[in-house]
């Protein structure tokens, strides 16, 4: 997932997802698309606080507004709320470590996503660096 920091500013989401079981999608527009995280505990706003994010597949640029109702038998089935929404400006990023500041409703500052050398590529550790 080789990306290059860019001038413009992309978007990110975070919705609250009441699947099998609940927990947080963060979402960051990338490449034309939405590089996604599923993170069992809510988003830090506070430095220091590190949560476990685990990448899932990329999802379509509608998913930005996406609010409601997954159907049982659909793959993620429960319901969807926008907890925060805004841009981002990409700071630094290569295969492991994604550096970014977010400018939300509720987050803002310098986040961090790093991937775990164990536990698998999809595993990330996801944490508020500063203002």
């Amino acid at each position: 997932m080789k990306m290059s920091p860019v001038e413009k500013a992309s978007r990110f989401v975070v919705q609250e997802h009441h699947a099998k079981n609940i927990h947080w999608d963060f979402r960051l527009e990338m490449n034309g698309v939405l590089k996604s995280w599923a993170v069992p505990k809510q988003i830090p706003k506070e430095a220091g606080v590190k949560r476990l994010a685990i990448q899932t597949g990329d999802h379509e640029l509608s998913y930005l507004d996406f609010e409601g109702d997954i159907p049982e038998g659909m793959y993620g089935a429960g319901k969807v709320i926008i907890r925060d929404r805004g841009t981002y400006n990409l700071i630094e990023s290569d295969e492991r470590k994604i550096l970014l500041a977010l400018q939300g409703k509720n987050l803002n500052g310098k986040y961090c996503l790093i991937r775990f050398e164990k536990g698998g590529s999809d595993s990330w550790l996801l944490f508020k660096v500063g203002e």
